[in-house]
């Protein structure tokens, strides 16, 4: 069998297989292969390209794969059902094993960069640690409901909801006060927990030499560097920054028609969780300005002036992801114009 391409719809144990050769018939179909039969299936294949879908286990079998001579890449789920044949009429693995095997070779196609174990680990802290930080806020709703059914309404700060909240728990029943008491403790196990994650991710950082240069540019601090080298890399699954930019959400969605350009709001699209850092970041570079007179200084604050403070935010966000692209792929060969002026 001459294949050359190969669709996996993964799974947890029944995966689906779809090959096809150089002119693009089916030539290796197989619906149901177990989870155990899934790696010796791929070995014993010629070098080829295999599509999957990014979801659960993508980035593992892609690395195993790849051990074999094969190149893997992975795709967003969306960008693969416009390639399911069968459409609105039916959907099963096979079906969704053959339009894997379509997308994947389309010129135009958007990929998941394959993230290594390291890569991985350090981003199971930072998915546990807005875990719980998700958790807390939570909770700090529900305590504001419960005791808002006894007429305690307070400010929607923490900092004021923790300390104005002791005079109100006399006024409380025994069991409310109890309940209030129990979501005040887990509060802070909480931000212990948070606090901790927060100084391995920083630890983390800190030995990385990727992360150490990400961190010398105006609003990426540990937290933001450790995420981008972790979900990026290298950033060679990009050609610049401006495609790395609008791969995060940070560009104007376009609606152009008739020789007319319309541009709207970021797109949003691409990983949130960085994109809130990048956001964060640019605010805190903002609240820092003060009478700075350095050029990113000027730039930011004229920026301010004449587009507004929320548009300065996101300019300066999707800025500074170019240059960390910048950093990513040059390494030690970046050099600021600042730095070198």
């Amino acid at each position: 069998m001459d294949i050359v391409t190969v669709g996996i719809d993964l799974a947890k144990n029944v995966f689906a297989l779809h090959g096809v050769d150089q002119s693009g018939k089916a030539v290796f179909i197989k619906p149901r292969v177990a989870r155990s039969q899934l790696l010796e299936m791929v070995a014993h294949l010629p070098p080829c390209l295999i599509g999957m879908e990014a979801c659960s286990g993508a980035h593992h079998w892609a690395r195993e794969f790849s051990r074999y001579g094969h190149t893997v890449k992975l795709m967003a789920p969306k960008f693969v059902a416009p390639y399911r044949m069968s459409g609105k009429r039916g959907k099963n693995d096979a079906a969704d094993a053959a339009a894997i095997c379509e997308a994947v070779t389309r010129p135009n196609m958007r990929f998941v960069p394959v993230k290594g174990v390291d890569q991985q680990a350090i981003l199971c802290l930072h998915r546990t640690r807005q875990g719980f930080v998700e958790e807390r806020t939570a909770l700090y709703n529900r305590l504001r409901g419960l005791i808002g059914e006894f007429g305690i309404v307070l400010p929607q700060k923490v900092e004021r909801l923790r300390r104005e909240i002791g005079a109100h728990l006399e006024a409380l029943p025994g069991w409310a006060n109890r309940c209030v008491g129990d979501l005040l403790a887990h509060a802070d196990r909480l931000n212990e927990r948070i606090e901790e994650y927060d100084k391995a991710i920083a630890q983390a950082a800190r030995q990385d030499a990727r992360s150490r240069q990400l961190m010398q540019l105006p609003g990426i601090g540990p937290t933001t560097a450790s995420a981008l080298v972790a979900s990026l890399g290298g950033g060679h699954d990009f050609k610049n920054g401006r495609q790395l930019a609008a791969w995060a959400g940070l560009v104007p969605g376009q609606c152009s028609s008739g020789g007319k350009a319309r541009l709207g709001r970021i797109t949003k699209a691409g990983d949130a969780y960085l994109r809130s850092l990048l956001v964060m970041g640019a605010r805190a570079v903002l609240a820092g300005l003060g009478d700075k007179q350095d050029r990113f200084s000027r730039w930011a604050r004229n920026l301010v002036e004449r587009r507004g403070y929320w548009k300065a935010a996101v300019a300066i966000a999707a800025k500074n992801l170019r240059l960390a692209w910048a950093v990513l792929h040059y390494g030690d060969d970046f050099r600021r114009i600042e730095e070198t002026a």
